[in-house]
């Protein structure tokens, strides 16, 4: 009975989503509260309370309660919408009693999906914005009582209802179902298959595999955990039964699929904020993410081929392999090539984001279901899988219409108690005006902040407190944004509380720290790529085609260089010698100035030509002679 209640629910979020991508949106306090009534109930089926457990007939009726008030509180919002926003009435004790019911709802489906971490930090916003006029010092505000913060919170779309909400009951929503739909309507195995064909028969091809099908799988998810397990799955045991270390077949897909979060046009859904937030387009968002992205995979596909040759890891048997003639055939390739050309389409024709998803998921729909029916399938398997890409697309809206939801709550209190102008001010004043250490010090609390939480909420948190401060500092808006959602990503994989490692680890049968060691130096070059964005004003494609060019040669020296130098490249014999000439190599190519660069290609091609004279000679010691 549960699964038929949740199949519905996420058929009708799906369809909610697919029309109003279509239709274009309600107006705010008509398509927020209905996107967040759905998405609660849909969580609370997913994630039942004491489910297994003696506890569970109470759990129950404390669900049907929560999804009781949910509706009542949401459905409160709809029918007054119109008073709400032109008469901005005072909050009364109904009103209060609404706004709790539905923020501890929000807090306890946070909290069944995630842990502990993001309801107490939405807790402490709200406890701060209650009590923080007790507090001593600059942290101390004037108060707001409960009924204010109703008001905020409530009545208005400033608040609960505010443009977090907004974004993921239209343009993110849309891109889930999106993706959901390419994955179910057989463009996952596509993915696979390519990535296969791609990386399988060179060293390191299994973990290249992993690498390659990230990438893929980033353009249509964009979560680091979801991709892990999607693609980790298949390729963690592949990598495992050729001989791989499990900890570093672990550590790989963990690394690959966190770049997913930072490849377009996805970017873990943080391009659709950006565009909200900054007020630049989606094609200017995802222009800015194509070099570093590019980056972070050229230094992960690498540092895996120079570990690989090095510790002689075996490639993927011929028999293991799909045939090309498989992958290209037009029922595979045309659905994928009419998903991505629809949405483009109504991307450079000046359409709605959702809409132009809308577009790419009847292209892919469209052309699945003709070659389906030429193929001689049946129409009623073919509608099954429709319909589980819808479903699956509307559980995937669950966590991140509540998580967003409960991020609008702690951006709302940090916006009316100012406590993010103050944390900036402080975080300035210890960087004492230097950029570098001013971002040094940005870097390390958005690592701190985004541990445990899903990186779409730990970039609204870390951009609402910490981008004033680089912005103040100097930084671009665009950059400072970069920034700060490059190192909230990291935290996936970065010690003690990294997701996507733990996750890696356990398919991998490994120690999560193992796992994490080796994803560090998977990953080493990524937490220095955030910094080239401020040196270099290309590297996000500013600063005209010269500052580009020298971004693009700084970035590839430096790229390479490290990948020789965590893959433990022999080049002169003497490990701590090699070490320390890469080393130098990275830190020219870190240098904003091309006569640094250009000494770092020279050395960079010296070195590289004196490693391939050594390894001639050790092939042919004649010849070395």
């Amino acid at each position: 009975m549960r699964d038929k209640v949740t199949a519905g629910l996420a058929a009708a979020l799906g369809l909610f989503t697919l029309y109003t991508a279509a239709a274009g949106p309600y107006v705010s306090l008509i398509q927020r509260p209905v996107f967040l009534a759905l998405a609660i109930c849909l969580g609370l089926a997913i994630y039942p309370l004491w489910e297994g457990r003696r506890l569970r007939p109470l759990g129950l009726a404390l669900d049907l309660l929560a999804a009781a008030v949910t509706l009542v509180a949401c459905a409160y919002v709809v029918v007054h919408q119109d008073r709400i926003m032109t008469e901005l009435p005072w909050a009364g004790l109904h009103d209060q009693l609404l706004t709790l019911g539905v923020v501890l709802v929000v807090l306890e489906i946070s909290r069944r999906a995630i842990g502990l971490v993001f309801p107490l930090l939405v807790l402490a916003g709200l406890g701060y914005a209650l009590f923080g006029q007790h507090l001593p010092g600059a942290l101390g505000h004037r108060g707001f009582g409960p009924g204010f913060v109703t008001e905020t919170l409530f009545l208005g779309d400033l608040g609960l209802w505010g443009l977090l909400l907004g974004v993921a009951a239209t343009t993110i929503a849309a891109f889930v179902l999106f993706g959901a739909m390419i994955l179910h309507t057989g463009g996952g195995q596509t993915f696979i298959d390519l990535a296969m064909r791609l990386g399988g028969r060179s060293p390191g091809g299994a973990a290249k595999i992993a690498t390659i099908a990230s990438a893929f799988f980033a353009t249509v998810s964009g979560s680091a955990v979801a991709n892990t397990a999607t693609t980790g799955n298949f390729t963690i045991p592949m990598m495992k039964r050729l001989g791989y270390p499990p900890a570093f077949a672990g550590a790989v897909e963990a690394v690959a699929s966190t770049g997913g979060q930072i490849a377009p046009p996805v970017l873990g859904a943080a391009a659709f904020l950006m565009v909200e937030i900054i007020g630049v387009s989606y094609l200017r968002i995802m222009g800015a993410s194509v070099l570093p992205a590019l980056l972070f995979f050229l230094a992960v596909f690498l540092t895996v081929h120079i570990y690989a040759v090095q510790r002689g890891l075996r490639i993927v048997p011929d028999d293991e392999l799909p045939a090309w003639s498989r992958i290209g055939r037009a029922s595979r390739l045309v659905p994928l090539i009419a998903a991505l050309g629809g949405l483009f389409a109504g991307v450079l024709t000046g359409h709605s984001i959702q809409t132009a998803a809308f577009w790419g998921i009847c292209g892919q729909v469209g052309c699945y279901l003709a070659f389906g029916l030429a193929g001689g399938q049946r129409p009623a398997e073919l509608g099954r899988k429709v319909l589980a890409g819808l479903v699956d697309g509307g559980k995937g809206l669950v966590i991140i219409g509540v998580l967003l939801a409960g991020a609008q709550i702690l951006v709302s209190m940090i916006n009316l108690t100012g406590v993010g102008v103050t944390i900036s001010g402080a975080i300035a004043g210890a960087a004492g005006g230097e950029l570098l250490a001013l971002a040094a010090i940005v870097a390390l609390v958005c690592l701190v902040m985004g541990m445990g939480i899903p990186t779409t909420a730990a970039y609204v948190l870390v951009a609402a407190v910490m981008t004033p401060a680089l912005i103040a500092g100097g930084v671009p808006e665009l950059t400072a944004h970069m920034f700060v959602f490059y190192f909230a990503t990291l935290s996936v994989i970065t010690p003690p509380v990294c997701v996507g490692v733990f996750v890696a680890a356990g398919i991998a049968g490994a120690g999560w720290l193992a796992v994490a060691r080796d994803a560090f130096r998977l990953a080493a070059v990524t937490y220095v790529i955030p910094f080239l964005f401020i040196v270099y004003p290309g590297m996000l494609g500013g600063g005209g085609w010269i500052a580009i060019g020298h971004a693009v040669v700084s970035g590839l020296v430096f790229v390479l260089a490290s990948a020789l130098f965590f893959g433990g490249q022999p080049i002169t014999g003497r490990p701590w010698l090699d070490r320390g000439l890469l080393l130098l190599v990275a830190v020219l190519a870190l240098v904003e100035s091309w006569l640094p660069t250009l000494l770092a290609v020279t050395l960079l091609v010296a070195l590289l030509l004196l490693s391939r004279r050594r390894r001639a000679a050790a092939a042919d010691p004649a010849a070395g002679s």
